[in-house]
């Protein structure tokens, strides 16, 4: 491949788990002569592609390699103990874990507007996508200057996320870019793949399938499931809604048959008469 940012007109599609052997050897061999014996620092979101990029990188540089990861509240049920699991204590990554969202509430008794608190009221999903986006980056960015000797940030950035970003269909935070003082060498080694060859890479390098197989999930997070106004009860209610609905699909044999499912906190209203008001009001109660 001449042009590691572009996607050959011509590429293969990866189907098979030999040809994701054969692109992840030509991935490690690259991401060693473009590194060397540097740091990388890696923006870890818990989902399929970032996920991917952090196993092929350990491969590839082993403690070279730090990961962090922010629970910006937003996540999946589950997801950031599975990150921590996974990449911490399996795979010996150097992961570290920022707990944003109980530093925002926190900091919310000084009326410092975070993550939710900058989200109420808007009801816009770009105005979303780009108020998460920037509040990411700034929070990935606090930690980042905490560390010592990074000259590279690698991300999971896929193929889609270039073409959705260029024709202005929908923003990704991770095809944005980090502040000015930050100047970091990208690493992207899935960039020029299509989220099911991602998935065949990440099972070859030997992740696990509740996590390769994980459905395809918003940079936004649960933000942008929550049409209109987001509030900390709306929130709640998704999350706890969508790990109900996945756990029910296991139940009964759909997972994986389905390519997606999830749901919704809609933002409407309904009326309605409560039947024990209509009896009250046809025969009288002392209640």
């Amino acid at each position: 491949m001449d042009n590691r940012n572009v996607r050959p007109e011509d590429m293969e599609r990866i189907t098979t788990p030999a040809l994701a052997k054969a692109f992840i050897e030509d991935q490690i061999a690259y991401i060693k002569e473009q590194v060397g014996d540097k740091k990388v620092l890696l923006a870890h979101s818990g989902g399929v592609d970032s996920s991917v990029v952090a196993a092929m990188l350990i491969k590839a540089i082993g403690d070279q390699l730090v990961c962090v990861h922010v629970n910006h509240g937003l996540l999946r049920k589950g997801e950031p103990e599975q990150v921590i699991k996974v990449f911490r204590e399996e795979l010996g990554a150097n992961l570290i874990y920022v707990d944003a969202v109980d530093r925002f509430l926190d900091k919310l008794a000084d009326a410092v507007d975070r993550f939710l608190d900058k989200l109420a009221g808007v009801t816009d999903p770009e105005e979303k996508r780009h108020i998460i986006g920037s509040e990411f980056i700034e929070v990935f960015a606090e930690e980042a200057r905490k560390l010592d000797g990074i000259e590279f940030l690698a991300q999971g950035t896929i193929w889609p996320d270039i073409l959705e970003s260029e024709a202005g269909i929908k923003a990704h935070h991770n095809a944005g870019g980090l502040p000015e003082d930050l100047k970091f060498e990208l690493v992207e080694p899935v960039r020029i793949l299509f989220k099911d060859e991602v998935r065949i890479v990440g099972k070859e390098l030997g992740l696990p399938d509740n996590m390769v197989y994980r459905q395809p999930f918003p940079g936004p997070g649960l933000g942008v499931r929550c049409p209109g106004a987001i509030t900390r009860d709306r929130l709640e209610a998704v999350r706890e809604s969508d790990a109900i609905l996945r756990e029910e699909f296991a139940k009964n044999g759909l997972e994986g048959k389905v390519w997606q499912y999830f749901t919704v906190v809609p933002d409407f209203k309904s009326t309605g008469v409560h039947p024990r008001d209509q009896y009250d009001r046809r025969h009288g109660s002392d209640c």
